[in-house]
């Protein structure tokens, strides 16, 4: 394809096009970018005619994106952050803070959250690199606790003396059940009791999400029967839609997979919060500080609404 092209049909959308492609749903980005839902609909739709390929698949409002569509937003999300760090640069935003962070992590929140974080940061900090470490949550505390991790992202926040902790946001949780599940049709929520006699797939022990799950269910008058434990959220939600059992899991910014319904929880209530955590009497590097000062002073929410 012709260069220009590219640029005269790429670049004035290309916010446009990552908006809708992270949310995947028309009405939803255009609220966040402020423009008229129809003004949105067409510049996309112009966009793949000029760059001679669907992008999305449409259903109603929402949309899935195509092959074509997820390779293009990530070259399209790698251009918007430099072009971001371009522009704070000639600002005298971006400093010159070097070294490494090791960041540790809820598996939960590796899929969406901590690669947006990230990107985030980065624009801003591009001489900082991160070694990743995903694990459950009393994993992630020991790591802390042993120098093994600088910050990690967990739920529930402990409360022990050697460690700090702020809460950056609110994660829903949802009950996932079979399309074909008699409790499906009840879009509008249902309380957990309603349950209480449905085989349940679940976390491991030592995740903490498994800890806060089985407190909701006391708290709704019974233990869960587990079919499954496993550790892994989209192995959890496909085994929801080959009928293994119900679960309690995060709510899905996508779209759920085929098969699985998320029913809202009228109660008891079903939010848990994440937070970040660090030791509390260890010196704290100039990197390190700069991720924490950046995540504690975001002003977009950690999870989409």
């Amino acid at each position: 394809m012709d260069e220009s092209v590219v640029l005269t049909a790429l670049a004035p959308r290309l916010r446009w096009f990552v908006a809708v492609g992270r949310t995947e749903h028309v009405t939803q980005a255009a609220d966040e970018l402020g423009v008229p839902q129809s003004t949105l609909s067409r510049g996309i739709a112009r966009l793949e005619r000029e760059l001679r390929t669907s992008l999305f698949v449409r259903s109603g409002r929402s949309v899935r994106l195509t092959r074509e569509g997820r390779l293009l937003l990530r070259y399209a999300e790698r251009a918007l952050a430099e072009l971001a760090t371009g522009a704070r640069e000639l600002a005298g935003e971006v400093d010159s803070v070097s070294g490494r962070v090791t960041l540790a992590f809820l598996p939960t929140l590796g899929a969406e959250v901590v690669p947006r974080v990230i990107g985030e940061f980065r624009a801003r900090h591009p001489g900082i690199r991160f070694d990743l470490v995903q694990d459950a949550h009393a994993v992630l505390l020991q790591r802390l606790r042993a120098g093994e991790a600088d910050l990690a992202l967990t739920s529930p926040l402990p409360e022990e003396a050697g460690l700090a902790a702020q809460p950056l946001g609110e994660e829903e949780l949802r009950l996932a059940v079979p399309a074909d599940h008699p409790l499906a049709p009840r879009a509008e929520g249902i309380p957990l009791a309603d349950a209480a006699g449905e085989a349940f797939v679940g976390f491991l022990p030592g995740y903490g999400l498994r800890t806060i799950v089985d407190a909701w269910c006391r708290e709704a008058g019974f233990t869960p029967r587990l079919a499954f434990e496993g550790g892994d959220t989209a192995t959890l939600r496909g085994f929801v839609g080959a009928g293994l059992g119900v679960a309690l899991l995060p709510v899905s910014h996508r779209e759920p997979p085929p098969g699985v319904v998320e029913l809202p929880l009228t109660s008891p209530r079903t939010s848990r919060v994440i937070g970040v955590v660090w030791p509390r009497d260890r010196p704290a590097s100039a990197p390190v500080r700069a991720l924490r000062r950046f995540l504690l002073n975001r002003d977009a929410p950690l999870f989409p609404a």
